[in-house]
């Protein structure tokens, strides 16, 4: 009873920073309005690139190019959230000097860092559903036939997958007081070899086998399948299978990780320094 009483405190605690990080949003008045302009314009020079490439079905693809890249460049978002956000929300809590106040409150670590990039989860899934509205209402996108539920399971196998990285760069954050230096290079890579802007087969032999191992290729596979062609998550037992391995191998890993950096830095008594 205490365990699901103090499950449901954090709970209350990470919405709390949720509203907290939307009023702050919100006070910039202008900053939904430029969001959607760029959700737009990036729409617009997809299209046209589709259009000259042509408008017709590749066979490759399964679909138009226009639908192929709309959903490889709305959800591979996820995976620059998952890598930069724990490690952006602490340190961010640090240098404002929040970090130390809400540690007198009680407020786990842990609660801090994921309560603090909640709300840029948040808003990338508006942003995915932009891109998916704007791209099929404005632009024509082939979402017809999408499996919005099979789709969502996507993402938060997705998220679980990407988020160990991102555990990681916290817990570099709390033991050097710097992220990951390398979430920049994965984030390259990724954009290079998982086909978000074409399919993996174009790539020469090696670079697929990379690719495989990346989970954003599962992730972008599964949601163009469930999104484009509405397919069921029973018919992409590869995809969701290396959504999974990742989830249960890497996430508990990072989480093992973060909670020994934590100890060392209590011990050292550098937890609040940056």
């Amino acid at each position: 009873m205490t365990a699901i009483f103090s499950l449901g405190r954090e709970l209350a605690k990470g919405v709390d920073f949720l509203r907290r990080d939307a009023r702050i949003e919100l006070s910039y008045r202008l900053s939904l309005f430029t969001q959607l302009a760029h959700i737009f314009v990036t729409c617009c020079g997809f299209y046209f690139l589709a259009r000259y490439v042509g408008g017709r079905v590749f066979p490759d693809l399964g679909t138009d190019y226009f639908s192929f890249v709309l959903v490889g460049v709305a959800f591979s978002n996820y995976l620059g959230v998952s890598l930069t956000g724990y490690a952006n929300s602490l340190r961010d809590a640090q240098m404002t000097g929040v970090f130390e106040q809400l540690l007198v409150t009680q407020t786990s670590v842990g609660t801090i860092v994921w309560g603090g990039s909640l709300y840029h989860f948040v808003m990338t899934t508006v942003h995915a559903l932009a891109y998916l509205i704007m791209g099929a209402t404005v632009f024509g996108a082939s979402l017809g036939r999408a499996n919005l539920l099979g789709a969502g399971v996507v993402v938060l196998l997705s998220v679980l997958a990407f988020s160990g990285l991102g555990i990681l760069s916290a817990a570099m954050v709390v033991l050097f007081k710097k992220g990951n230096p390398f979430n920049w290079l994965i984030l390259s890579a990724s954009w290079l070899v998982c086909g978000v802007l074409y399919p993996v087969s174009v790539l020469p032999g090696w670079l697929q086998v990379v690719a495989q191992w990346n989970p954003l290729t599962s992730s972008l596979d599964a949601l163009r399948a469930t999104l484009l062609k509405g397919a069921s998550l029973t018919a992409l037992p590869a995809e969701i299978t290396m959504l999974v391995a990742f989830a249960i191998t890497l996430l508990p890993a990072s989480i093992l990780l973060f909670g020994w950096a934590v100890e060392q830095s209590k011990t050292s008594g550098t937890l609040a320094d940056y």
